[in-house]
């Protein structure tokens, strides 16, 4: 059994500066600048078997590749109930483009339909009884933040191995993105 999702790298930079904001509020488990990306489908505990599926599925996805921005940050639950610190991503077309053809892939296969809507974010902590007080104060103290344009020319399919210290992610493959004719040119001297 191997346990996968599919997702986004963010750059080290942006990574890097996610990690930054790690501190200052008790009862909190930041998530490791290496672990910190975008998912776009969780999909769970699978065989072998169902692996190799999903990974010539996500290998047949043609999409252009694009840029979005990280803006400001909000919590999964309310007040005490929070459970879940995340750095919002601006509304974005050929994010969820991108998103339904990875959905529509993974169900041909025979993998059942997510239920939840598509709602984009970077976890940056998962919260255990963070005092209110203080997740408001970051909130409003970090509410402007924005990452600027973050080219996406590939998404990945990564395996979790949970551990004693949490989960930890490996870049099973990658899938390049489509590259407009200018953004090719270029790259190739073309």
């Amino acid at each position: 059994m191997i346990r996968l999702f599919v997702g986004i790298e963010l750059p080290e930079i942006v990574r890097a500066r996610l990690a930054a904001f790690a501190g200052g509020i008790p009862n909190v488990r930041w998530i490791a600048p290496e672990n910190i990306h975008l998912t776009l489908r969780f999909i769970g505990e699978v065989d072998e078997d169902v692996g190799h599926d999903v990974d010539e599925a996500l290998a047949a996805v043609a999409a252009p590749a694009f840029a979005f921005e990280l803006a400001g940050f909000d919590t999964f639950g309310n007040g005490r109930r929070a459970h879940t610190l995340w750095a919002g991503v601006e509304r974005n077309p050929a994010l969820v483009h991108l998103r339904d053809k990875v959905e529509s892939a993974l169900v041909r296969i025979g993998l059942a339909p997510e239920t939840r809507k598509f709602s984009p974010h970077v976890t940056i902590a998962r919260l255990n009884d963070a005092p209110v007080g203080r997740l408001k104060d970051f909130l409003a103290r970090n509410g402007l933040f924005r990452s600027g344009p973050i080219p996406c020319d590939r998404f990945v399919l990564f395996s979790s191995h949970l551990g004693r210290s949490g989960a930890a992610y490996a870049v099973e493959a990658d899938y390049p993105l489509e590259l407009a004719a200018a953004d090719r040119d270029a790259r190739t001297g073309g």
